[in-house]
């Protein structure tokens, strides 16, 4: 009903769209003061021109029309200043809105985490890993731990064995007779006797001188 009578609300315009329009009439404004410029200087080359040819009051004309392009060029770079002072500010704006946007969501972010993650869930996860931990230690001594180790074995068993293979031992002892190592007869050894020499054997050149000489004595 309210919005048959009123109309629809505006919407708000985003800080982006708002930015670009200010950008826009800043650009307006920055061309109009120079159209103005131009203006202005005009104004005074006229004057001049109007001194020079003795027209005071044509160039008094031109001096009044230049102040009100002045004062319109001066109302200009006072819009342009709102502008710049608008914009800075709306961009601060959109700064802080975007920040705290940001932390807003990792907030939310931080609590999501921490109702997955309860306390007592985290205790009682860590409960069943120290558990775990302690069955695996005692599984790992266990299967490490030799079989028949020696504390299983009995002393006193040990020490009757002992008394028996002493007993053995001294009983051997008395049933084999004692012997006494007799000294060793000394060997007979005969003096070596040199070998004669033989008589070498003649040289063939031996055997022709002596046949020589054979046959000289004949």
């Amino acid at each position: 009903m309210f919005s048959r009578i009123f109309g629809k609300p505006k919407e708000e315009p985003s800080t982006l769209s708002t930015l670009d329009k200010l950008n826009e009439t800043l650009e307006m404004l920055e061309k109009k003061e120079k159209v103005l410029q131009k203006k202005i200087a005009m104004e005074i080359e006229k004057a001049k021109e109007f001194t020079r040819l003795k027209n005071k009051r044509a160039a008094i004309q031109c001096l009044k029309r230049k102040k009100l392009y002045e004062v319109q060029v001066e109302q200009l770079g006072n819009f342009q200043l709102r502008i710049h002072d608008q914009m800075i500010m709306l961009e601060g704006a959109k700064a802080t809105t975007e920040t705290v946007d940001a932390l807003r969501s990792g907030a939310s972010a931080m609590k999501a985490i921490q109702k997955a993650t309860n306390i007592d869930d985290v205790d009682k996860t860590m409960d069943e890993i120290n558990e775990q931990t302690e069955n695996m230690k005692q599984i790992q001594e266990a299967l490490s731990t030799p079989i028949g180790t020696a504390a299983d074995i009995d002393e006193d068993e040990l020490e009757a064995e002992l008394e028996d293979l002493e007993g053995a031992d001294l009983e051997e002892q008395l049933i084999q007779p004692s012997t006494h190592q007799l000294p060793q007869a000394q060997t007979y050894r005969p003096t070596p006797v040199p070998a004669k020499k033989l008589p070498t054997k003649n040289t063939e050149e031996e055997d022709e001188l002596a046949a020589l000489q054979a046959e000289m004595a004949l």
